[in-house]
């Protein structure tokens, strides 16, 4: 009988803990903080520049984003976001290997071509994982 008595007051000690343990664990995990700064970007294939003016990649995301009113323009909304994050909002998809546009063409790094990444005219082959920092500049080559 002490033992169920034990065993039931330790189960009521632990069951009453758990929910002030879960809440110092949510409330010690950062939020990103808003911020509300801008960057740019540009994407050229073989030496055309990439035009993003079409309404398919305007305002997709409350945290970055770019606008009609300038589409090279990234307004950022929530710290911390990176690049890989602003291009997985368009409905596009570029990785370090391949860029595949809105519209479905595809330029990979292959004996026809090479991607290449730069930030405020710095090679940057790791942009994509870069947080997006006021003023920044990106530039994406293929070539």
């Amino acid at each position: 009988m002490v033992l169920i008595v034990a065993g039931v007051a330790a189960y009521l000690f632990m069951v009453g803990k758990m929910p002030t343990q879960m809440l110092s664990e949510i409330v010690a995990t950062p939020t990103p903080q808003p911020v509300d700064y801008t960057a740019s970007f540009e994407i050229y294939t073989y030496g055309t520049k990439r035009i993003f003016t079409a309404a398919m990649y305007h305002n997709l995301s409350g945290d970055v984003y770019i606008e009609s009113s300038d589409p090279s323009i990234v307004r950022v909304k929530k710290a911390g976001v990176t690049w890989g994050d602003f291009f997985a909002s368009l409905p596009m998809k570029l990785t370090r290997d391949c860029l595949t546009t809105g519209t479905g063409q595809t330029f990979c790094n292959s004996s026809g071509g090479t991607l290449g990444f730069f930030i405020n005219d710095s090679p940057a082959p790791d942009a994509l994982d870069q947080e997006i920092k006021q003023g920044d500049k990106l530039l994406v080559t293929y070539k």
